[in-house]
Protein backbone atom coordinates (compact mmCIF):
# COMPACT_ATOMS: atom_id res chain seq x y z
CA UNK A 1 0.00 0.00 0.00
CA UNK A 2 1.14 3.44 -1.13
CA UNK A 3 1.64 6.12 1.28
CA UNK A 4 -1.14 8.15 -1.03
CA UNK A 5 -3.78 5.42 -1.02
CA UNK A 6 -3.63 4.91 3.06
CA UNK A 7 -3.68 8.47 3.32
CA UNK A 8 -6.69 8.95 1.34
CA UNK A 9 -8.43 6.15 2.91
CA UNK A 10 -7.79 8.08 6.72
CA UNK A 11 -8.62 11.42 4.73
CA UNK A 12 -11.64 10.01 3.58
CA UNK A 13 -12.67 8.68 7.23
CA UNK A 14 -12.09 12.15 8.58
CA UNK A 15 -14.14 13.80 6.53
CA UNK A 16 -17.09 11.81 6.73
CA UNK A 17 -16.97 11.65 10.31
CA UNK A 18 -16.18 15.66 10.59
CA UNK A 19 -19.07 16.80 8.45
CA UNK A 20 -21.58 14.70 10.33
CA UNK A 21 -19.87 15.88 14.28
CA UNK A 22 -20.12 19.78 12.52
CA UNK A 23 -23.84 19.53 11.99
CA UNK A 24 -24.33 18.10 15.33
CA UNK A 25 -22.64 20.64 17.02
CA UNK A 26 -23.66 23.55 15.09
CA UNK A 27 -27.62 22.12 16.29
CA UNK A 28 -26.54 21.78 20.08
CA UNK A 29 -24.72 25.03 19.94
CA UNK A 30 -28.12 26.75 18.45
CA UNK A 31 -30.23 24.89 21.40
CA UNK A 32 -28.16 25.30 24.11
CA UNK A 33 -25.67 28.74 23.83
CA UNK A 34 -22.53 26.93 24.50
CA UNK A 35 -19.45 28.84 23.55
CA UNK A 36 -17.65 25.77 23.83
CA UNK A 37 -20.21 23.90 21.42
CA UNK A 38 -19.76 26.92 18.97
CA UNK A 39 -15.57 26.72 18.94
CA UNK A 40 -15.78 23.03 18.43
CA UNK A 41 -18.64 23.26 16.10
CA UNK A 42 -15.99 25.70 13.96
CA UNK A 43 -13.08 23.29 14.50
CA UNK A 44 -15.08 20.64 12.36
CA UNK A 45 -15.66 22.77 9.86
CA UNK A 46 -12.29 24.01 9.80
CA UNK A 47 -11.17 20.24 9.81
CA UNK A 48 -13.86 19.52 7.01
CA UNK A 49 -12.45 22.35 4.58
CA UNK A 50 -8.80 20.97 5.50
CA UNK A 51 -9.36 17.26 4.37
CA UNK A 52 -11.16 18.85 1.22
CA UNK A 53 -7.84 20.87 0.89
CA UNK A 54 -6.11 17.45 0.89
CA UNK A 55 -8.27 15.50 -1.36
CA UNK A 56 -7.67 18.09 -4.11
CA UNK A 57 -4.25 18.69 -3.07
CA UNK A 58 -3.61 15.03 -4.06
CA UNK A 59 -5.65 15.24 -7.25
CA UNK A 60 -3.89 18.09 -8.65
CA UNK A 61 -0.71 16.54 -7.75
CA UNK A 62 -0.90 13.84 -10.43
CA UNK A 63 -1.28 15.66 -12.93
CA UNK A 64 1.30 15.31 -16.27
CA UNK A 65 4.68 17.02 -16.54
CA UNK A 66 4.52 19.97 -18.73
CA UNK A 67 7.25 22.03 -20.72
CA UNK A 68 6.75 24.76 -18.06
CA UNK A 69 6.79 22.09 -14.75
CA UNK A 70 9.02 19.74 -15.91
CA UNK A 71 9.31 17.94 -12.50
CA UNK A 72 5.50 17.56 -12.63
CA UNK A 73 3.49 19.02 -9.88
CA UNK A 74 4.06 16.44 -7.12
CA UNK A 75 4.82 19.26 -4.45
CA UNK A 76 1.12 20.60 -4.90
CA UNK A 77 0.16 18.22 -2.04
CA UNK A 78 2.82 20.38 0.03
CA UNK A 79 1.15 23.25 -0.90
CA UNK A 80 -1.92 22.46 -0.01
CA UNK A 81 -0.86 20.89 3.11
CA UNK A 82 0.45 24.21 4.02
CA UNK A 83 -3.27 26.42 3.63
CA UNK A 84 -4.57 23.52 5.57
CA UNK A 85 -2.25 24.77 8.33
CA UNK A 86 -3.52 28.51 7.54
CA UNK A 87 -6.71 27.19 7.92
CA UNK A 88 -6.68 25.56 11.41
CA UNK A 89 -4.61 28.54 12.74
CA UNK A 90 -7.02 31.15 11.59
CA UNK A 91 -10.36 29.54 11.35
CA UNK A 92 -10.20 27.61 13.91
CA UNK A 93 -7.65 28.69 16.54
CA UNK A 94 -7.78 32.14 16.48
CA UNK A 95 -12.00 32.38 16.34
CA UNK A 96 -12.17 29.88 19.24
CA UNK A 97 -9.74 31.69 21.53
CA UNK A 98 -11.92 35.00 20.35
CA UNK A 99 -14.80 33.37 21.31
CA UNK A 100 -13.38 32.21 24.70
CA UNK A 101 -12.06 35.86 25.59
CA UNK A 102 -15.78 37.13 25.07
CA UNK A 103 -17.69 34.29 26.84
CA UNK A 104 -14.68 34.70 29.86
CA UNK A 105 -15.54 38.74 30.05
CA UNK A 106 -19.54 37.94 29.38
CA UNK A 107 -20.18 34.89 30.71
CA UNK A 108 -23.20 33.12 29.89
CA UNK A 109 -24.76 29.73 31.92
CA UNK A 110 -26.07 26.88 29.74
CA UNK A 111 -30.37 27.10 30.59
CA UNK A 112 -31.82 25.81 27.63
CA UNK A 113 -31.22 21.70 26.75
CA UNK A 114 -28.59 21.81 29.34
CA UNK A 115 -27.73 17.72 28.21
CA UNK A 116 -27.97 17.99 24.90
CA UNK A 117 -23.80 19.26 24.71
CA UNK A 118 -22.55 16.82 26.87
CA UNK A 119 -24.82 13.70 24.54
CA UNK A 120 -23.58 15.31 21.02
CA UNK A 121 -19.48 15.52 22.62
CA UNK A 122 -19.72 11.87 23.85
CA UNK A 123 -21.65 10.74 20.51
CA UNK A 124 -18.45 13.07 18.52
CA UNK A 125 -15.54 11.47 20.69
CA UNK A 126 -17.03 8.12 19.11
CA UNK A 127 -16.83 9.01 15.57
CA UNK A 128 -13.83 11.11 16.02
CA UNK A 129 -12.29 8.15 17.91
CA UNK A 130 -13.22 5.83 14.52
CA UNK A 131 -11.64 8.33 12.11
CA UNK A 132 -8.21 8.62 14.43
CA UNK A 133 -8.20 4.89 14.37
CA UNK A 134 -8.64 5.20 10.65
CA UNK A 135 -5.67 7.21 10.65
CA UNK A 136 -3.33 5.08 13.44
CA UNK A 137 -4.19 1.72 11.51
CA UNK A 138 -3.03 3.55 7.86
CA UNK A 139 -0.05 4.68 9.04
CA UNK A 140 0.83 1.51 10.92
CA UNK A 141 1.54 -0.03 7.25
CA UNK A 142 4.16 2.67 6.64
CA UNK A 143 5.32 3.72 9.93
CA UNK A 144 8.20 1.08 10.20
CA UNK A 145 9.78 0.96 13.23
CA UNK A 146 9.74 4.62 13.78
CA UNK A 147 8.05 5.78 17.05
CA UNK A 148 4.93 8.49 16.14
CA UNK A 149 6.62 11.86 16.43
CA UNK A 150 9.50 10.53 14.05
CA UNK A 151 6.93 9.40 11.43
CA UNK A 152 5.47 12.79 11.96
CA UNK A 153 8.82 14.85 12.02
CA UNK A 154 10.41 13.12 8.59
CA UNK A 155 7.39 11.67 6.67
CA UNK A 156 7.64 13.19 3.37
CA UNK A 157 3.57 12.54 2.56
CA UNK A 158 1.92 15.20 4.78
CA UNK A 159 -1.98 13.68 4.72
CA UNK A 160 -1.45 11.33 7.25
CA UNK A 161 0.65 13.21 9.93
CA UNK A 162 -1.93 16.02 9.28
CA UNK A 163 -4.86 13.48 9.78
CA UNK A 164 -3.23 12.02 12.81
CA UNK A 165 -2.39 15.56 14.31
CA UNK A 166 -5.70 16.72 13.49
CA UNK A 167 -7.69 14.18 14.53
CA UNK A 168 -5.50 14.01 18.07
CA UNK A 169 -6.37 17.78 18.29
CA UNK A 170 -10.06 17.02 18.10
CA UNK A 171 -10.52 14.14 20.71
CA UNK A 172 -8.27 16.35 23.01
CA UNK A 173 -10.72 19.50 21.79
CA UNK A 174 -13.64 17.09 22.76
CA UNK A 175 -12.58 16.64 26.28
CA UNK A 176 -11.59 19.89 27.19
CA UNK A 177 -15.08 20.89 25.60
CA UNK A 178 -16.84 17.90 27.82
CA UNK A 179 -14.98 19.57 30.99
CA UNK A 180 -16.49 23.38 30.53
CA UNK A 181 -19.50 22.20 29.81
CA UNK A 182 -20.03 19.78 32.67
CA UNK A 183 -18.48 22.37 35.09
CA UNK A 184 -20.51 25.19 33.93
CA UNK A 185 -23.86 23.29 34.27
CA UNK A 186 -22.25 21.70 37.76
CA UNK A 187 -22.03 25.22 39.09
CA UNK A 188 -24.16 27.55 37.13
CA UNK A 189 -20.99 29.84 36.11
CA UNK A 190 -20.68 30.02 32.33
CA UNK A 191 -16.67 30.97 32.97
CA UNK A 192 -15.95 27.23 32.44
CA UNK A 193 -17.48 27.00 28.92
CA UNK A 194 -15.08 29.96 28.23
CA UNK A 195 -11.72 28.07 29.70
CA UNK A 196 -12.39 25.33 27.62
CA UNK A 197 -13.16 27.21 24.38
CA UNK A 198 -9.74 29.08 25.33
CA UNK A 199 -8.18 25.86 25.54
CA UNK A 200 -9.53 24.08 22.56
CA UNK A 201 -8.29 27.83 20.54
CA UNK A 202 -4.81 27.64 22.12
CA UNK A 203 -4.52 23.51 21.27
CA UNK A 204 -5.36 24.22 17.64
CA UNK A 205 -3.16 26.71 17.35
CA UNK A 206 -0.05 24.65 18.92
CA UNK A 207 -1.23 22.31 16.11
CA UNK A 208 -1.01 24.48 13.32
CA UNK A 209 2.04 25.79 14.23
CA UNK A 210 3.17 22.40 13.95
CA UNK A 211 1.97 21.46 10.90
CA UNK A 212 3.46 25.25 9.19
CA UNK A 213 6.53 24.22 10.47
CA UNK A 214 7.02 20.37 9.07
CA UNK A 215 5.07 21.56 6.13
CA UNK A 216 7.55 24.66 5.16
CA UNK A 217 10.71 22.11 5.52
CA UNK A 218 8.62 19.62 2.52
CA UNK A 219 8.16 22.90 0.58
CA UNK A 220 11.96 24.09 0.99
CA UNK A 221 12.34 20.57 0.13
CA UNK A 222 13.88 17.40 1.86
CA UNK A 223 16.15 14.67 0.67
CA UNK A 224 15.65 10.99 0.43
CA UNK A 225 15.65 9.46 3.79
CA UNK A 226 19.30 8.03 5.23
CA UNK A 227 18.33 4.36 4.80
CA UNK A 228 17.40 5.60 0.82
CA UNK A 229 20.20 7.07 0.33
CA UNK A 230 22.47 4.27 1.72
CA UNK A 231 20.74 2.26 -0.74
CA UNK A 232 21.42 4.31 -3.55
CA UNK A 233 24.47 4.51 -2.81
CA UNK A 234 25.12 0.92 -2.34
CA UNK A 235 23.46 0.77 -5.75
CA UNK A 236 25.43 2.77 -7.65
CA UNK A 237 28.76 0.71 -6.11
CA UNK A 238 27.32 -2.14 -7.20
CA UNK A 239 29.08 -2.88 -10.37
CA UNK A 240 32.72 -2.86 -11.16
CA UNK A 241 32.47 -0.07 -13.54
CA UNK A 242 31.75 2.39 -11.00
CA UNK A 243 34.70 2.98 -8.76
CA UNK A 244 32.67 5.31 -5.85
CA UNK A 245 29.78 7.93 -5.49
CA UNK A 246 32.29 11.38 -5.63
CA UNK A 247 28.62 13.32 -4.34
CA UNK A 248 25.53 12.28 -4.44
CA UNK A 249 22.35 15.16 -3.84
CA UNK A 250 18.42 13.77 -3.90
CA UNK A 251 15.73 16.28 -3.47
CA UNK A 252 11.90 14.98 -3.37
CA UNK A 253 9.88 16.53 -6.03
CA UNK A 254 7.02 15.48 -4.33
CA UNK A 255 6.03 12.28 -1.70
CA UNK A 256 6.43 9.82 -3.80
CA UNK A 257 8.84 11.09 -6.53
CA UNK A 258 12.18 11.46 -5.82
CA UNK A 259 15.54 13.28 -7.60
CA UNK A 260 18.60 11.15 -7.61
CA UNK A 261 22.14 13.65 -9.02
CA UNK A 262 25.44 11.99 -8.42
CA UNK A 263 29.23 12.01 -9.46
CA UNK A 264 30.31 8.77 -9.71
CA UNK A 265 34.10 7.79 -10.72
CA UNK A 266 34.41 5.38 -13.29
CA UNK A 267 38.51 4.33 -14.54
CA UNK A 268 40.16 6.69 -16.57
CA UNK A 269 40.67 3.74 -19.19
CA UNK A 270 36.96 3.11 -19.91
CA UNK A 271 35.56 4.03 -23.16
CA UNK A 272 32.39 6.07 -23.37
CA UNK A 273 30.26 2.86 -24.48
CA UNK A 274 31.77 1.37 -21.41
CA UNK A 275 30.49 4.41 -19.48
CA UNK A 276 27.15 4.74 -20.84
CA UNK A 277 26.43 1.14 -20.19
CA UNK A 278 27.79 1.45 -16.66
CA UNK A 279 25.42 4.48 -15.80
CA UNK A 280 22.15 2.72 -17.50
CA UNK A 281 22.88 -0.57 -15.43
CA UNK A 282 23.54 2.19 -12.46
CA UNK A 283 20.12 3.67 -12.60
CA UNK A 284 18.32 0.49 -13.10
CA UNK A 285 20.15 -0.89 -10.30
CA UNK A 286 18.58 2.38 -8.14
CA UNK A 287 14.95 1.89 -9.67
CA UNK A 288 15.06 -1.28 -8.60
CA UNK A 289 16.64 -0.63 -4.90
CA UNK A 290 14.38 2.54 -4.43
CA UNK A 291 11.52 2.07 -6.17
CA UNK A 292 10.88 6.44 -5.80
CA UNK A 293 13.88 7.67 -7.40
CA UNK A 294 12.46 8.28 -10.98
CA UNK A 295 14.39 10.67 -11.84
CA UNK A 296 18.09 10.24 -12.12
CA UNK A 297 21.38 12.10 -13.28
CA UNK A 298 24.59 10.47 -13.50
CA UNK A 299 28.27 12.52 -13.77
CA UNK A 300 30.78 10.04 -15.08
CA UNK A 301 34.30 11.40 -13.62
CA UNK A 302 37.39 10.22 -12.94
CA UNK A 303 38.05 10.67 -9.16
CA UNK A 304 41.20 12.27 -8.03
CA UNK A 305 42.81 11.77 -4.47
CA UNK A 306 42.85 15.39 -2.44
Amino acid sequence: MSTGEGGAKAIIAALGANLGIALTKFLAFALSGSSSMLAEAIHSVADSGNQLLLLIGGRRSQREATRRHPFGYGRERYIYAFIVSVVLFSVGGLFAIYEGVHKVQHPEAIHDWQWLPIAVLVIATGLEGFSFRTAVRETNHIRGNASWVQFIRHARAPELPIVLLEDSAALIGLVLALLGVALTLATGNGVWDALGTLGIGALLVVVAVILAIETKSLLIGESATPEQEDAIEAALVGAPEVDRVIHMRTLHLGPEELLVAAKIGVAKEATAGVVAAAIDAAEERIRTAVPIARVIYLEPDIYREG
